[in-house]
């Protein structure tokens, strides 16, 4: 099945409380920005695909010149061939990727997570996400999470270390132990803040503490772990399935969470997964404030691949709107993997062009 079309368009909608403002160490900001990859057929199957473009330079009129003069003309079929060939940008080429996956779901008439080996979960949890906060607004927030159905909270963290122990104590105050707790500062740490830092946070019995230090060495996240007892998550660290290897070796990690955007796509995050299982570290998919389509993505991953056993990240419930013809539905924390063909999701062209950045 030839490809005859690529488009790239990139979109911006507006995020509502209590996700809006969502504040790191890094930046805040209340709106989602994502690039939306449409992959046209000889045989008349669009498929629907995503990435995000946070952090970088980017245009989405380059985007769509390159992927359209190296992928016009292939078989969309061929993934295999994709991922051994393809010489695009890794974010660009995990938008593709997905594409072609909706693309081979929709052709074959079965769901990616079909495709992938099976569902194992019929439902995925997710994990709330949260910005950094007060102490008063954590616990406010934290209980409108419980009493929504969550179970898991994730929160950004990293500007200051009191106001990281607050932010946590404010959870724990308000709602005690009904939310499993992982908080991350995004390498905003020194190895020795982050040792003092992850003992100091002990008594609050976090699931993890996510990256709190730069991605390299990993021999350094090893020494972090040996001391505390606060579990150590890696995420920024995790690239590629190569990158999973040297992070079990080191034994640098308690968890792994990769995501689409950064190891190159779907197959990829399988293939993370794959070595952490037989490694006995589970996974979560991370989130990079996500529309419709990356969304689905993580859901047919986590719900196919044993390893990604807890909670995944998504600020999915946050969004205003999204681009597709049907939002995903959340349930008592839980997105049901979509039924129908591909990624079970129609992009809305009209919501493209209402959303479209000029770039």
């Amino acid at each position: 099945m030839k490809i005859t079309n690529v488009t790239v368009t990139v979109v911006e909608i507006p995020q509502v409380a209590p996700i809006a403002p969502y504040r790191s160490h890094v930046r805040s900001s209340s709106t989602t920005c994502s690039a939306i990859v449409q992959v046209d057929t000889e045989d008349g199957i669009t498929g629907w695909g995503e990435h995000n473009v946070n952090f970088i330079e980017f245009s989405a009129r380059e985007m769509q010149k390159n992927a359209s003069e190296w992928l016009v003309g292939r078989d969309a079929m061929n993934l295999a061939a994709f991922h051994q060939q393809c010489p695009l940008e890794t974010r660009l080429k995990s938008g593709i990727e997905l594409a072609l996956w909706d693309i081979r779901g929709k052709a074959l008439g079965k769901p990616v997570a079909e495709l992938l080996g099976g569902i194992l979960r019929p439902e995925v949890e997710l994990a709330a996400c949260m910005g950094i906060q007060t102490y008063e607004r954590a616990g406010e927030i934290a209980s409108m999470y419980v009493e929504q159905g969550y179970t898991s909270l994730k929160t950004k963290a990293g500007a200051d270390m009191q106001e990281d122990l607050d932010m946590v104590r404010g959870v724990r105050d308000a709602v005690g132990d009904r939310l499993k707790l992982r908080i991350d500062p995004n390498r905003a740490y020194s190895p020795e803040e982050a040792a003092d830092l992850g003992r100091r946070l002990e008594e609050y019995e976090l699931e993890y503490f996510e990256q709190p230090i730069p991605a390299e060495p990993l021999e350094t996240a090893n020494w972090l772990r040996q001391q505390t007892k606060t579990p150590i998550a890696l995420n920024e660290s995790v690239v590629d399935p190569a990158s999973a290897i040297a992070i079990i070796k080191a034994d640098a990690a308690e968890y792994l969470l990769p995501d689409t955007h950064i190891a190159g796509g779907i197959w990829p995050c399988v293939q993370i997964g794959t070595l952490c299982e037989a490694s006995g570290i589970p996974c979560i998919m991370h989130c990079g404030h996500d529309l419709g389509p990356k969304t689905a993505a993580m859901v047919h991953i986590a719900a196919s691949c044993p390893s990604y056993t807890l909670a995944n990240d998504s600020t999915y419930f946050g969004l205003e709107d999204d681009i597709l013809t049907e939002m995903l539905e959340i349930k008592n924390g839980r997105i049901a993997v979509p039924e129908l063909p591909g990624l079970g999701i129609e992009g809305d062209r009209e919501k493209l062009a209402k959303y479209a950045v000029d770039c």
